[in-house]
């Protein structure tokens, strides 16, 4: 077994102060290894990384076809998203397509990223709704499919056949067994596997052919669907969103909580891997952009990329004090 790495560091002055660890994989299409950094082998949680293959059911059942989805409710399918208007209006519109109301979601509820969101709220001295938790897309389409075949409502359940479907596709993409799960923020289960398992899932998407077979057809739908929304995905400001933007060439990512990342990159027929031990989301986001830009598909000066990689780091007087760069080699 190979311990983590160092992939990130935070520098300030001429010293590296702190030091972020993990591991990273990046596959081809045939699931073999090209690259990796740390332990291939270590069991990871992917969290919101899944969430493209949590949707596969969702399309390739034809339920997403039958309860006329287009390519935004997909990418919302997929979405970690802010809670701004842009995503609250359309989960809402969705929602009631379905003739379903928020206390039909199991994701509970928590304030929006969207600083416009959550003030307005606050000064309207409101909560928040299911609607404004993150994963209030990826639930949608979970109701979405649970309508479509009949199931019962509480589809978050481990046994419930949503989750059992999820846990198949999962199995499938990744080509391995799941040894366990956990309960994810939004309450579904999360399945773990190896970084290659998740690597190797990522890079079938990114190999899927449309019209080959449903469930290639369907991977290629969603990551379409990423790339041509990607503020759907996430949000302004954010990783996922503003590195899809800035890539030369196709590429669809996505975060998860703990410090998970992933990129599907079509073009190259390649999947990314890459989860922080220590769980700090700037070094996933450092460290994925360095691994694009090592590609080839992002360069390293697009302003997009300095927000996350080589980014400075200011004080409370906007002094520039200190930097967060990736670690020697990963470029």
């Amino acid at each position: 077994m190979t311990n983590a790495v160092p992939l990130t560091e935070i520098w300030r002055g001429p010293m590296a102060e702190s030091l972020h660890r993990g591991h990273a994989v990046i596959c081809d299409d045939t699931g073999a290894i090209v690259e990796a950094w740390g332990d291939p082998k270590a069991t990871v949680l992917p969290r919101s990384s899944a969430k493209m293959i949590q949707a596969l059911p969702l399309v390739e059942t034809g339920a997403a076809d039958a309860r006329g989805l287009n390519s935004e409710h997909l990418a919302l399918a997929c979405a970690s998203h802010n809670g701004a208007a842009i995503h609250t209006d359309r989960v809402r519109a969705w929602l009631g397509d379905l003739n379903l109301q928020d206390g039909d979601f199991r994701c509970g509820a928590h304030m929006p990223k969207d600083k416009a969101a959550r003030h307005a709220l606050i000064r309207a001295d409101e909560k928040p709704c299911q609607v404004h938790n993150n994963c209030s897309g990826k639930h949608a389409g979970f109701l979405t499919l649970t309508q479509h075949m009949g199931w019962g409502p509480e589809y978050v359940e481990p046994t419930h056949p949503m989750q059992r479907a999820c846990l198949e596709a999962f199995e499938e993409m990744t080509g391995e067994t799941s040894p366990c799960f956990g309960i994810d923020g939004c309450s579904a289960p999360n399945f773990a596997t190896s970084m290659h398992g998740m690597a190797r899932a990522m890079a079938s998407f990114a190999a899927a052919r449309e019209g080959r077979n449903a469930r290639e057809t369907a991977a290629v739908r969603l990551w379409q669907a990423m790339v041509a929304h990607p503020e759907l995905v996430a949000g302004e400001k954010r990783a996922c969103t503003e590195l899809m933007r800035a890539c030369k060439e196709p590429v669809a990512l996505k975060t998860g909580a703990e410090a998970f990342f992933i990129a599907i990159i079509p073009g190259r027929r390649l999947g990314l891997a890459v989860k922080i031990e220590d769980g700090a989301t700037r070094a996933a986001e450092c460290t994925i952009a360095a691994l694009l830009v090592r590609l080839g598909v992002l360069d390293a000066d697009h302003p997009a990329t300095r927000r996350f990689m080589n980014a400075p780091i200011t004080n409370w007087r906007g002094i520039e004090t200190g930097t967060i760069k990736p670690a020697n080699g990963l470029l």
